[in-house]
């Protein structure tokens, strides 16, 4: 099977301050050493589990906080994880949806529990690295989360319905050049990743078009299906399937590699826009004041379970990269994800009371 993650490795690469280790992983061990060369981090710091304090951490059952509803990526992801912690850890391990205001609710929660690593929050970008530069005011402060590890990561799909004109991101940015506004562009919500990907092609291609906010993907996809939007923006997992059932056309991925899943289908890169790269990753993080000896047991263990193949196909099969990370460069790179997407939303003007 080939499994290569250059998007997980190139974030992380980015986000990295120097001499650190990627931590994606691959089945076969040349493919390892494939990816090891997009980046300068490796698994050293994580072979030194040993050393870490065990305690008698878990003794109770664990709860995984999801900032969103059960059934989307964002919601399978952590519960494939959470099922194998289960069996390693001896104890249940419980996955809890607190939806609302675009994880903001969650996220809350999460930053109020005792800091005991018993509550986590699993998370995609916006309560983490997004949400902070788009509301005037948080109940919490994103930056005190105690980071664990990033569990993955998807590029975002540019989607059409199945009738449309458009065939490829050079039609839509010629139609929107001689149709200002026209075309319509729908998200899963204002300030969500679907939203400033939007904001991002406009941008870099000069174009205006009418943005549609949605509350979630699937309300978004199904406008898009009838051909009451014109287009989407949203992470490959939750287009999948409508696209394998002739419902939905993927016309490019916003990553600078073709996907295996969806390998047909060409990149924003191939067509002539390398700097339209987004992708929905999800990330770890325990409430401020967890002590280092829990965070650095959960680190570990999460990121030896990204390693199991069963677990990497399953991934696979929701369009996700299996990724990892030390809590350290879960840091770096959650740092540098919303610096660059702060980027984006003061290009925008976004802005959310």
């Amino acid at each position: 099977m080939r499994f290569d993650t250059p998007q997980a490795c190139r974030q992380l690469e980015a986000a990295a301050a120097s001499g650190t280790v990627c931590a994606a992983r691959r089945p076969e061990t040349h493919r390892m050493r494939k990816v090891l060369g997009y980046a300068g981090i490796g698994l050293a710091a994580l072979s030194t589990a040993a050393a870490y304090a065990q305690g008698s951490f878990p003794a109770k059952p664990v709860r995984i906080v999801v900032p969103f509803p059960a059934g989307g990526t964002a919601d399978v992801l952590p519960r494939i994880v959470g099922e194998e912690l289960s069996k390693r850890w001896k104890q249940p391990v419980i996955v809890e949806n607190r939806t609302g205001a675009n994880g903001n609710i969650a996220a809350s929660f999460v930053y109020r529990s005792d800091p005991d690593g018993y509550t986590t929050l699993w998370s995609p970008p916006g309560p983490l690295a997004i949400n902070q530069y788009l509301y005037k005011t948080l109940a919490f402060d994103p930056t005190r989360f105690a980071p664990i590890t990033i569990l993955g990561s998807e590029p975002n799909a540019l989607s059409v319905g199945p009738s449309s004109q458009f065939s490829s991101i050079g039609d839509i940015v010629a139609y929107a050049r001689n149709h200002p506004g026209k075309l319509s562009v729908a998200s899963q919500g204002v300030g969500s990743t679907s939203h400033l990907t939007a904001e991002m092609l406009q941008d870099l291609a000069g174009i205006r078009m009418t943005h549609v906010p949605y509350q979630g993907a699937v309300p978004a996809l199904a406008d898009v299906m009838s051909g009451q939007v014109d287009l989407f923006f949203g992470s490959l997992g939750s287009s999948f399937t409508y696209f394998k059932a002739n419902r939905l056309k993927i016309i490019a991925l916003t990553d600078s590699k073709r996907s295996d899943r969806v390998p047909a289908i060409p990149t924003a890169a191939e067509s002539g826009f390398s700097e339209l790269i987004s992708t929905t990753w999800f990330g770890v993080v325990a409430p401020p004041n967890t002590p280092q000896d829990i965070v650095r047991k959960i680190s570990h263990d999460v990121n030896e379970i990204l390693k199991m193949p069963e677990v990497i196909d399953r991934f696979i099969k929701q369009g996700a990269a299996p990724m990892g990370a030390t809590p350290e460069e879960s840091s770096r790179f959650m740092k540098a994800e919303g610096e660059r997407w702060h980027g984006i939303i003061k290009a925008a003007a976004i802005t959310l009371d």
